[in-house]
């Protein structure tokens, strides 16, 4: 493609842009993604994938704005996949996540009512018992657990690589260098964010290492377990993922330290299933955290036709499909609900 050939340039082949290249294709457009170091260079290739919601409690945009991305996961993920002829890993495999004491119980229940009418019916934030959890689970001092049904889990590796195949299918191109035409979206993760603070003279956000692991355990079609701040994520490829850590300060971006080790022990000590599983990979990168810790996105102030979506942070790819829908119909057909405390009008203007 040439530069006039292009309706939509994204600059940036993580999830958040190759999604909304995704979404751009859909509804017509030409598009080109450019990533000078390759689709998931940075935090998109990691390992661990858990699409996990925020408590259904004090209600806010953010969560509500998830809620809708996670229930439209499943769809975007199947056409994906569909397009691709690429299994992004992706299963609603629910979650388990053990209660400390009966005063977590009680507080859990309280909040199962909340979930019933937040979360629209369409998914479950209850309590029960070991019997009712099942033996894949993580100890639990109450013996009650949280379990959910909104949660889901995906491969970031392979996720990233069927929305290449599926980019290519639609006709759009993925390349490491190019020139830019049409309406260009920045979505190029931690450094961007540190470009954007320089190009504003304030703090919009920073970069945040994570460190995790992939264990060989195959429990593919369990549920994922949270415990002691560390997700547990079983994939389809009879692997586990363990991470991650959360570094403000750190010397390398990309290598793995005693902290990576803690959290194994941690995981281990909490789920007796994986004490003997090998750890079979290791993984750190540095992922986008914006100052409100909710994605930026929206126009990029003084610069017409270029547009941003970033700071994913933990959370990238459970916002994704919604990421990607609000975005394409901002670009293409002027369409704006991106919610206040997301707004780049409000955040940078």
């Amino acid at each position: 493609m040439g530069a006039g050939t292009v309706d939509v340039t994204v600059r940036g082949a993580g999830v958040f842009g190759l999604s909304i290249a995704f979404a751009c294709l859909q509804q017509g457009a030409r598009v080109r993604v450019i990533d000078p170091y390759g689709p998931g260079a940075g935090s998109s290739g990691g390992v661990v994938g858990a699409l996990a919601p925020h408590v259904p409690e004090n209600w806010n945009p953010k969560k509500a704005f998830q809620l809708d991305s996670l229930l439209m996961a499943e769809n975007f993920w199947s056409q994906v996949r569909a397009v691709s002829g690429r299994d992004p890993g992706y299963l609603r495999s629910g979650r388990l996540q053990p209660l400390a004491d009966a005063r977590a119980v009680e507080l859990a229940r309280a909040r199962a009512v909340g979930a019933a009418d937040l979360w629209q019916g369409r998914a479950m934030w209850e309590v029960v018992t070991a019997a009712e959890a099942g033996a894949w689970r993580p100890l639990s001092p109450s013996g009650h657990w949280v379990r959910d049904t909104l949660t889901a889990r995906l491969h970031p590796r392979r996720a990233c690589e069927a929305l290449v195949a599926a980019i290519t299918v639609l006709g759009g191109t993925v390349a490491i260098e190019g020139p830019e035409g049409g309406a260009v979206v920045h979505a190029t993760g931690a450094t961007g964010l540190a470009a954007l603070g320089a190009a504003f003279g304030r703090d919009v956000g920073t970069g945040v290492k994570g460190q995790a692991a992939l264990l060989r355990l195959d429990r593919r079609d369990a549920p994922q377990l949270f415990c002691d701040g560390v997700h547990v994520v079983p994939h389809a490829d009879g692997t586990v993922a363990i991470g991650s850590t959360s570094e403000r300060d750190f010397a390398a971006p990309d290598t793995v330290d005693a902290q990576l080790d803690a959290v194994i022990d941690t995981a281990r000590a909490a789920v007796p299933d994986l004490s003997d599983a090998p750890v079979i990979a290791r993984w750190a990168g540095v992922r986008p955290r914006a100052k409100t810790r909710a994605p930026l996105l929206g126009p990029w102030p003084g610069r017409p036709g270029h547009f941003i979506a970033n700071g994913g942070f933990k959370i990238g790819f459970g916002m994704a499909p919604k990421v990607a829908d609000a975005m394409a119909r901002l670009i293409l057909k002027a369409e704006d609900d991106v919610p206040a405390g997301f707004r780049t009008d409000e955040l940078l203007a």
